[in-house]
């Protein structure tokens, strides 16, 4: 049972299907098996998105595998869970939703020095073919230079 502090997971999927405009880092409204869950390393972001709800923003498909410990109190791994930002940061991002091709993605799950679960989440835009194959080729690269080295 891992229960390091030093938990970081990063969405790889969303670093290649989007380019980041802006980041931001949002807290997390969690109950006491999702943090176990998550200290743990349990989490999987692959299809998570962020939507607002009546002026609330929120994750969706976030999932955080149940507690292996847990009792009956166990969470539910794909609710919706809310993100806590300040009302400028909310409106500022409601606001720029109303782009054509824009959207919220989380990029990164840690947890802060304090220990709080904090999520960053990112206003961006998809990715058009041509940029994938881009970054595909910058990584190769990448690849390549640390293996001569």
């Amino acid at each position: 049972m891992n229960l390091s502090k030093n938990i970081s997971i990063p969405n790889k999927k969303a670093k290649f299907e989007y380019a980041f405009l802006e980041e931001y880092s949002a807290g997390m409204v969690l109950t006491g098996t999702e943090i176990k869950s998550i200290r743990q390393g349990k989490v999987s972001m692959s299809d998570a998105y962020c939507i607002f709800n009546s002026g609330e923003l929120f994750v969706k498909n976030l999932n955080v595998a149940k507690y292996e410990m847990g009792t009956h109190y166990n969470h539910e791994p794909l609710r919706d869970r809310k993100l806590l930002l300040n009302k400028r940061e909310l409106k500022k991002l409601n606001a720029k939703l109303t782009d054509k091709g824009l959207t919220i993605v989380p990029t990164r799950l840690f947890i802060n020095e304090s220990g709080f679960v904090k999520l960053e989440i990112a206003l961006a835009k998809g990715k058009k073919l041509y940029d994938k194959r881009e970054s595909i080729k910058e990584k190769d690269v990448s690849r390549d230079r640390s293996r001569d080295l």
